[in-house]
């Protein structure tokens, strides 16, 4: 490689191709959202579970979208959110035997941009919930990036970590979903389902915000300030 070729800009993604409608829906979307401090009952949040194919953030996409909504301290059924998104590219992977969606399914899904644009509008200015919440988190940002051009800043809370911070007697620090399901007595009636995996989630967020407000932890803004000096414990204790 010469000097010039070293100096050369990095190549950029090509700007997503929108049409008028689209370009007027996504001017519409909120671009942040903040915690606040109302007690956590007051708050609508939005679950998100995502199915993938496969697990490297960079190179994988979203191919599936579930989530549902906690709202007035109860989860809304009537506000849930289910897509499969359209991928022509999507070559099957051993991910298919997790989540289930074939060829078939991904030929027959939605057109990310309009997925996205739907998502996103369900979501309106409310904080996200998921467990294992980065990996969602820059999923989901990634596929906006690409497919929409949005950037997103909507505050994320990590289910995985809330769960030990208010029960660190249960020793299940590292535990998958699966695990605080059985410690908490809760049943999936189905799992590696975007939707089905958002449900269970909110199950499990709402027992844990009932113990959070009896740890004085009674807004979202208190909440994740107490999940942030558990993190830095966590972190000074690993060394």
């Amino acid at each position: 490689m010469n000097l010039f070729q070293w100096l050369k800009p990095a190549k950029r993604a090509k700007a997503p191709e929108l049409t008028a409608e689209q370009v007027q829906r996504l001017s519409e979307l909120p671009r942040t959202a903040t915690l606040s401090e109302q007690p956590l009952r007051q708050q609508r949040w939005v679950v998100l579970d995502l199915e993938t194919s496969g697990l490297n953030m960079n190179r994988d996409d979203v191919l599936s979208i579930g989530a549902v909504v906690i709202e007035d301290g109860a989860i809304d059924l009537g506000q849930q959110f289910e897509r499969t998104l359209s991928r022509p590219d999507h070559k099957l992977s051993p991910s298919v035997l997790i989540h289930g969606l074939g060829p078939s399914a991904i030929a027959a899904g939605s057109e990310p941009v309009e997925a996205l644009l739907d998502f996103m509008a369900f979501v309106g200015d409310s904080p996200l919930l998921a467990f294992h919440a980065p990996f969602d988190q820059h999923m989901i940002g990634r596929a906006l990036k690409e497919s929409l051009g949005y950037k997103l800043q909507h505050p994320f809370l990590d289910v995985a970590e809330i769960a030990p911070l208010l029960f660190p007697q249960a020793c299940l620090r590292q535990a998958g979903l699966d695990d605080w399901t059985a410690f908490f007595g809760l049943h999936a009636e189905e799992r590696h389902h975007a939707s089905a995996d958002a449900l269970v989630t909110a199950e499990l967020a709402l027992i844990l915000f009932s113990h959070a407000r009896k740890q004085g932890m009674d807004s979202p803004l208190q909440l994740e300030q107490d999940l942030a000096k558990w993190r830095r414990r966590q972190q000074s204790h690993s060394f």
